[in-house]
């Protein structure tokens, strides 16, 4: 029997076996987390932004890297996107994803890897999906900088928690050396370290304002084009605003 055919009985029974689960997709009328503590969870967040993205994607490539049970990758191929590429370092989630696609009819390839292995694509996605992903990496800039080097070919759709102020203070270009004030302005750029765990977690590593994921885009090479959620930003890809340097110190500050 193929995976089309289950029964609503058999798809629950599946749905059991693989979870839990922290997507709440809809399998043929077999919701997949009806308790999630964000209710409806990823949908209710997609319908305040799913405007942003546009209705028909024939033609267009997609990457969702973090996909976890791939509700973001099946809403690109239900917009009609000829490609679909779903990464997660997690083997259950890519054993719901796989099922849950299945169920639904939607040709979507998974492959187990990481953010920061992106570079082993070796091509470019129209849209690179990058959501709640950002705060669970040790190194969250290096993986922008390696999806903006090897995998955007146009547009990021981006989100992170946020924690802290959401005022975004203006920043100056540089400071002097013993101008210290603006580090203590809740509106200036804070990546906040989590040690141990947070919300039981022990994955979620850093957490930062809104001032310091707009300005962590922007470093990467990533315009902001719009912010219809507070959480969720959509990117245009441009060139980075300034190139790596040695870690310590710079030619320039040592003169």
């Amino acid at each position: 029997m193929t995976t089309g055919a289950l029964s609503r009985e058999e798809i629950r029974q599946r749905v059991d076996a693989l979870g839990p689960w922290f997507h709440n997709l809809d399998l043929k009328g077999v919701p997949t987390a009806p308790s999630h503590f964000l209710g409806d969870y990823p949908n209710v967040k997609w319908q305040r932004f799913s405007g942003i993205i546009p209705d028909r994607l024939e033609g267009k490539t997609v990457l969702d890297i973090g996909c976890n049970a791939g509700f973001y990758a099946m809403e690109m191929k239900r917009r009609g996107a000829e490609r679909v590429l779903g990464l997660d370092t997690d083997d259950e989630y890519l054993a719901q994803a796989r099922f849950a696609a299945e169920v639904n009819g939607l040709r979507i390839e998974f492959r187990k890897m990481s953010a920061y292995d992106v570079g082993q694509l070796r091509e470019k996605f129209d849209l690179v999906i990058f959501m709640g992903v950002l705060y669970h990496l040790r190194h969250p800039l290096l993986a922008l900088d390696l999806i903006h080097e090897h995998v955007a070919g146009d547009l990021l759709l981006f989100q992170s928690m946020l924690r802290g102020d959401s005022h975004v203070d203006a920043i100056e270009k540089n400071y002097d050396f013993w101008t210290t004030d603006q580090f203590d302005s809740s509106g200036y750029p804070k990546l906040h370290f989590i040690e141990h765990k947070y919300a039981d977690d022990p994955t979620n590593w850093w957490v930062p304002n809104r001032a310091c994921v707009e300005a962590m885009l922007r470093s990467a090479g990533f315009a902001i084009a719009a912010h219809p959620e507070e959480e969720v930003y959509l990117c245009k890809r441009t060139t980075r605003p300034q190139a790596d340097g040695p870690v310590y110190p710079s030619r320039e500050a040592s003169r």
